[in-house]
């Protein structure tokens, strides 16, 4: 395999080329071109000659929230719904422990999907209230306390204040009326999770983190995606345009944005051993929460 990043989805070479090969094997698919796309979070492999995306669920994911992603996106698949396609074949695929999932592979533009381009499928997803499969419920504040006491990476005195801040903003939540009615939510919509189809069209990807709870939460966090990794304003005001209601707008907002934004933190914290290259970037947007900068420019992990 080639291009490897340290320790992709928690795994090493060795594992991950173990797990590849006996999941394609099982499969009948050609993994000699195998290629890493991403390793952060999955390790998400394309395989060259067979046009297909491989999924390998990170170390320690249950096969049961991996089956339960697989029946829900061919839900979506059977109402037509804009979501990049699962390969035809049985799956999950399972070596050991250990979840795999196939896709189709998109061949993609050298620019990423526009904050727009979201608008349209988000709002369709929003409105489903009745899945197929029973969803969590969506909860940043559980996923940030979960983290924070698997964090090595940042001394004590910072993991306290953060945890005083999350305490904070959960009493801040707790005052929060939300606006839009609950729904299906993506639980992570940004630039990198969605793929460009042809005709200015685009179809959303990674279903991990589907769950339910408020579209409010979606909306921040593409809010933040722009405000934070460089698109600017302009980027976003055309996806709200697009969805038709701003949630900077929404008394809400602040708490939600900063709720967001402090489990983007712990979460690439949590995962420092994986990603020991993260560092410096984690080490800056702690830097810029303690000093309450809301616009200091992060690099994406």
């Amino acid at each position: 395999m080639r291009d490897a990043a340290p320790t992709p989805g928690g795994f090493d070479e060795f594992e991950m080329h173990q797990v590849l090969e006996q999941g394609c094997a099982a499969t009948g698919l050609d993994c000699s071109d195998a290629r890493l796309l991403r390793g952060q979070t999955n390790a998400v492999i394309l395989l060259e000659k067979e046009q297909v995306v491989v999924k390998v669920a990170r170390k320690g994911s249950r096969i049961e929230d991996v089956a339960r992603t697989v029946t829900f996106v061919r839900w979506l698949m059977e109402a037509g719904f804009p979501t990049v396609p699962l390969h035809p074949l049985d799956q999950p695929v399972v070596v050991g422990r250990h979840a795999m999932t196939f896709w189709s592979y998109l061949p993609q533009p050298d620019h990423p999907v526009a904050a727009a381009q979201l608008a349209k499928p988000l709002s369709g997803l929003h409105a489903i209230t009745a899945p197929p499969v029973p969803l969590p419920n969506h909860d940043n504040l559980a996923a940030i306390r979960r983290s924070l006491t698997a964090i090595t990476c940042l001394p004590e005195s910072t993991l306290a204040v953060m945890a005083e801040y999350a305490d904070q903003l959960e009493s801040d939540l707790c005052a929060v009326k939300f606006e839009l009615p609950e729904g299906v939510m993506q639980g992570d919509p940004q630039h990198r999770n969605a793929l460009h189809v042809g005709g200015g069209d685009a179809v959303l990807c990674d279903w991990d983190a589907v769950a339910l709870g408020q579209p409010e939460w979606d909306l921040v966090t593409v809010e933040v995606h722009c405000r934070r990794f460089g698109h600017g304003r302009d980027h976003y005001e055309a996806f709200a345009d697009a969805y038709g209601w701003d949630v900077t707008s929404w008394p809400g907002y602040r708490t939600l944005a900063a709720i967001r934004e402090l489990r983007m933190i712990t979460t690439n914290a949590r995962k420092i051993r994986h990603a020991p290259h993260s560092l410096r970037e984690i080490e800056q947007r702690v830097h810029g929460l303690m000093s309450q900068d809301a616009f200091l420019q992060w690099n994406i992990l």
